[in-house]
């Protein structure tokens, strides 16, 4: 089971989506594929920057977002928030808050992050991630 990182859901949108990308998605199937509130909020902000605003946000809405199940940032993705978070520190290291929200619900429901930013999660103990951006 699978949680698509922003990149990822902005790729399926764009004009030349990954190949790669789009192979791997019509042999998941839809109800191992999830993404997070976090993720949207990340998307709705981009939206809200671009001066095509309201035609980003229809894509999403019809075309996206229905075809992934949502996971909030809940009780559970905030212990492993605190934990992770903790750890790095102790380390001398950092993340961007976001995607240590990201990655603690991956890690909480036991889902592969889909990213191809996957130097911003080295380092978080637990994760598996994944790039599916290829061409």
């Amino acid at each position: 089971m699978y949680l698509f990182d922003t990149d990822v859901l902005s790729n399926v949108v764009k004009k030349n989506p990954s190949p790669y990308l789009l192979k791997k998605l019509k042999k998941t199937p839809r109800e191992f594929q999830f993404s997070s509130a976090i993720n949207m909020a990340e998307i709705y902000y981009g939206a809200h920057r671009s001066p095509n605003r309201d035609k980003i946000i229809r894509v999403f809405d019809e075309k996206v977002f229905p075809n992934v199940i949502v996971l909030p940032f809940d009780e559970g993705s905030a212990k492993v928030y605190g934990k992770i978070k903790a750890r790095l520190e102790k380390k001398g290291l950092s993340k961007s808050e976001p995607d240590l929200r990201i990655a603690s619900i991956a890690i909480q429901h036991q889902l592969t992050l889909i990213t191809s930013n996957t130097r911003h999660f080295k380092d978080i103990r637990g994760l598996n991630a994944e790039n599916w951006i290829i061409y």
